[in-house]
């Protein structure tokens, strides 16, 4: 079984949880979603495969920053974006895990990520900021841009009342010259883990 292994705290948990079931004679192949993931993965022993080396994936298990009604998502505030919706789009089942402080009525509650080439980023700003929201560059706390596994720079974007459409918004964005990738993931998830102070609530 091949295995999409996301990025951030709560994938973080399942992947540690795929390393253990190892020693039960559980074999799965891992494809890492960011280098944090595929550093830890190789510490777990989890044998990993690189995302050209296989046309499709069984299963990919991640978590999300928000999660939408119909399944769609805002995801890679973690950093890691473009590598997990690479991933991610070569799943034949994304499980999706969350708590309920990631549930919203409509996407773009929070910020949403968009990742961009550094050459003339400012000008790709710009072009993003016309569609309506304000867009920040990620900076770490060495006061220096967040740079992702590729190379590349992430803006944060904030629609004052959320994104109307994504679908639209996606393509609009994917438009603009200098934009690698964004944050939405559309029709992708195909079940959501909640957990809730009541126990567990799956939707799908």
């Amino acid at each position: 079984m091949v295995v999409g292994l996301g990025t951030g705290s709560t994938a973080k948990i399942a992947v540690d949880l795929i390393g253990r079931k190892l020693s039960d004679n559980f074999q799965i192949i891992g494809m890492p979603t960011s280098v944090k993931t595929e550093e830890q993965a190789k510490d777990l022993g989890i044998s990993l495969i690189e995302i050209d080396q296989a046309e499709t994936i069984d299963i990919a298990i991640d978590g999300a920053d928000e999660v939408a009604p119909d399944l769609s998502l805002i995801k890679g505030l973690g950093g890691a974006l473009l590598r997990e919706k690479k991933v991610e789009k070569k799943a034949k089942e994304l499980i999706i895990i969350v708590d309920e402080s990631k549930i919203v009525e409509r996407l773009g509650e929070g910020f949403l990520p968009v990742e961009v080439s550094v050459e003339n980023h400012e000008l790709t700003r710009n072009e993003i900021t016309e569609l309506g929201c304000t867009a920040e560059l990620r900076i770490e706390d060495d006061s220096l841009p967040f740079i992702t596994d590729n190379q590349n720079y992430i803006y944060h974007c904030k629609f004052e009342n959320g994104i109307q459409n994504p679908r639209e918004l996606d393509n609009n964005l994917l438009e603009i010259d200098g934009v690698i990738d964004t944050g939405l993931f559309i029709d992708m998830a195909s079940k959501v883990i909640i957990g809730t102070s009541n126990g567990t609530k799956i939707i799908e």
